[in-house]
């Protein structure tokens, strides 16, 4: 059973960490119209370019945010941040996160629940 669960929890990292990519990717190409792949294999003076252009990008971004202009996109600034920091520093992708059989709302509900007082007859 332990093999069964360590398969799923593999799997749901590697879910996670394949989606966060591509959100990145989606978000550097629309918002700058650079390829992630390639930014990552650039040498070091290309990626210090193409990151201040990803810095310009969320700089227009929060810009845009802070207006309340109807394009703004919250998931769009938070993928050309995670991006950006990919660029920087290397691969970072969503830290691996509690793979449970039930959703994590149910245990904070659960836990917030007072017991349930004594039946006592009239």
């Amino acid at each position: 059973m332990n093999d069964i669960n360590a398969e799923y929890r593999a799997f749901k990292d590697r879910q996670l960490s394949e989606t966060a990519n591509a959100r990145q990717m989606a978000a550097l190409h629309l918002a700058c119209g650079i390829d992630l792949a390639d930014a990552l294999a650039a040498a070091p003076e290309a990626k210090a370019r193409l990151a201040a252009r990803v810095e310009r990008a969320i700089e227009r971004e929060r810009l845009r945010g802070m207006r309340r202009h109807w394009s703004y996109d919250l998931n769009r600034h938070i993928a050309l941040k995670q991006a950006l920091d990919r660029l920087r520093g290397g691969d970072i992708l969503p830290e691996k996160a509690e793979v449970t059989g039930r959703p994590r709302h149910r245990k904070i509900r659960e836990a917030k629940r007072r017991p349930k007082a004594p039946f006592k007859p009239i």
